[in-house]
């Protein structure tokens, strides 16, 4: 797989798949953390004299224009960061973006509007993504959350175009192999939230491997109901008391503590309970505390979870927080990613 660094992107232009997908309420960005996370890429594009296109999506539009999901309040947010102008598209493929490319000089930044508002994109259209493709001389995908998905502008795109690994990906690709490459042991995965249908392969491939699971009410309630078999059963920790519980109980709180305290790799997705209230964030609160004094190389990934580090200012207290939640979760069960396949992942 190629990076970056690997191409001399001088006076190039430069087609970057971002992770811009980020919660909002109208005109208002609630969390910003993936912008932040492309930024690295960006700058560097900058200071490589580079002719910079953005490219992303936002929600699910289902092909078809929803103001609410227009990319213009990341613009917004790239040009307080940035402290430069960013350019943005009206859409992201016709005569009116080619112009603007055509036009776009070393240094300048160009965001395009949201992909999903053409069907073509999440159809991994060829067409659609050769029209993307005549925008760049190189591509970059920098994307690592949506790299599970084969849409165009993470996969067919790369027929067209000489195709790299962004700085924020390459590192997240890093960072995941450090819990699967001889961890440092006990290594303990805490997976809460909901959906076990996403989650189900996660638990039983990696508690192969786990010295624990730790597993939240919701998800161990769809295990029974749903009768799932696990073959490392005995290392699934679940909690005690009523599993639709709005947080996790005392009792549970310190079961769970007890093994994360002893960890020295710990993964971590998806919070307990309803932790956007006050009354109901304790045994997510807990749970991040605990990790955070085990010393342990932490890894924390999904968007809630994200979000809700973000809300208690404990990014900074974990090893890494990565962009992506399903991808992560796909990479750890060791699932082929259709983005970085596209991106010869893997191959020598």
């Amino acid at each position: 797989m190629k990076t970056l660094k690997d191409f001399d992107v001088a006076q190039k232009r430069i087609l970057v798949r971002c992770d811009f997908d980020v919660p909002m309420t109208g005109l208002k960005i609630l969390d910003d953390f993936r912008i932040r996370e492309s930024l690295p890429t960006i700058q560097y594009l900058l200071q490589n004299n580079a002719k910079i296109i953005l490219m992303a999506h936002a929600g699910r539009p289902n092909g078809t224009v929803v103001e609410s999901l227009r990319l213009t309040p990341v613009q917004k947010k790239l040009e307080e960061y940035l402290k430069i102008p960013v350019l943005k598209a009206e859409d992201c493929v016709g005569k009116d973006v080619n112009d603007l490319v055509a036009a776009l000089q070393p240094g300048q930044i160009l965001l395009l509007e949201n992909l999903r508002f053409h069907k073509e994109e999440t159809d991994n259209d060829l067409a659609f993504a050769k029209q993307l493709a005549g925008l760049g001389d190189i591509y970059v995908n920098n994307a690592f959350a949506n790299s599970h998905r084969a849409h165009a502008s993470m996969v067919a795109v790369t027929t067209y175009l000489p195709s790299a690994a962004g700085i924020t990906l390459e590192k997240e690709i890093e960072m995941l192999k450090k819990i699967l490459q001889n961890p440092a042991r006990p290594l303990v995965a805490v997976v809460g939230g909901a959906k076990i249908e996403t989650k189900a392969k996660f638990i039983e491939e990696f508690s192969a491997i786990a010295d624990f699971v730790i597993v939240g009410g919701l998800i161990e309630k769809e295990i029974r109901e749903k009768k799932i078999q696990f073959k490392f059963r005995e290392k699934i920790i679940h909690p005690t008391g009523d599993l639709d519980a709005l947080d996790i109980n005392d009792e549970t709180i310190q079961k769970f503590k007890e093994k994360i305290v002893t960890a020295k790799t710990v993964f971590w997705n998806g919070p307990f309970g309803k932790f956007e209230d006050e009354v109901h964030k304790k045994g997510s609160l807990e749970i991040a505390k605990a990790i955070v004094e085990s010393g342990a190389f932490s890894v924390v990934g999904g968007d809630e979870t994200a979000e809700f580090l973000e809300r208690e200012k404990l990014v900074s207290k974990f090893s890494y927080v990565c962009t992506g939640g399903g991808a992560m979760l796909s990479y750890l069960a060791g699932d082929e990613l259709p983005g970085l396949s596209a991106l010869d992942y893997g191959k020598q």
